[in-house]
């Protein structure tokens, strides 16, 4: 039998620094994913603190009177955006739908008034970020969102008509069956001229109430204040 060759020290300080530089590489690698893991929970538990905060800071939304017609339209939407939540709790609270020409005007307003009742928005005007392509955006926007808004007013009318963006927006919302109209504006009746798709459907209307009002009525059903 051949005698077992004893490695020179040469070679043995040459392994153990091999085995140094090892260590010392899977040592990074565990710090540095163990930093990107300190760095996520941080930052979410920041974002809790900070809606926690808000909540408390915001005061409770005024109560609103709700048509019989409306408590049934709304019933499955919030029983939806409860499942959604569940199953997808990374998606924003609702897709707010609109035309061009209302982005600083009655969808801004709409943006803001569902922010201030603590709702999560997404609204193209501050999610589609310069220099990107916005359907690429509009769709991304739909997929991440539970609930979609259709904010009807006489432009998104004249878009529909066009057959424009917002019509393209539209019709992936209808596919969802989780959609609230909403005429501003306009009425239903002018509506189904242009969509009776949408116009079939129950919805709310500031023929009716307040903008202010329909935001929290939306507010309670995509996210109540106990949740």
């Amino acid at each position: 039998m051949p005698s077992r060759r004893i490695p020179s020290q040469s070679q043995i300080k040459s392994q153990m620094r091999a085995a140094q530089r090892k260590a010392e590489s899977q040592m990074k690698t565990e710090v540095k994913k163990a930093e990107r893991q300190l760095e996520r929970d941080m930052n979410a538990a920041a974002r809790k603190w900070e809606r926690d905060a808000n909540r408390k800071l915001r005061a409770t939304r005024p109560s609103v009177t709700y048509t019989t017609s409306e408590r049934r339209y709304l019933s499955p939407v919030q029983q939806q955006a409860e499942r959604q939540s569940y199953t997808h709790p990374e998606r924003r609270d609702v897709f707010l739908c609109h035309a061009w020409d209302d982005r600083e005007g009655a969808a801004k307003e709409l943006h803001d008034l569902l922010e201030s009742f603590d709702v999560d928005v997404w609204f193209s005007e501050k999610d589609v970020p310069l220099g990107t392509s916005l359907i690429r955006s509009i769709d991304n926007g739909l997929k991440m969102s539970r609930i979609g808004i259709v904010l009807v007013t006489p432009a998104m009318l004249g878009s529909l008509a066009g057959q424009g963006i917002a019509d393209k927006e539209l019709s992936a919302l209808l596919a969802t069956d989780r959609v609230i109209p909403v005429t501003h504006e306009t009425t239903f009746e002018a509506l189904r001229d242009e969509s009776p798709l949408l116009a079939s459907r129950s919805g709310l209307s500031t023929e009716d109430s307040s903008l202010t009002e329909v935001a929290i009525k939306i507010a309670n059903a995509v996210r109540p204040e106990n949740d």
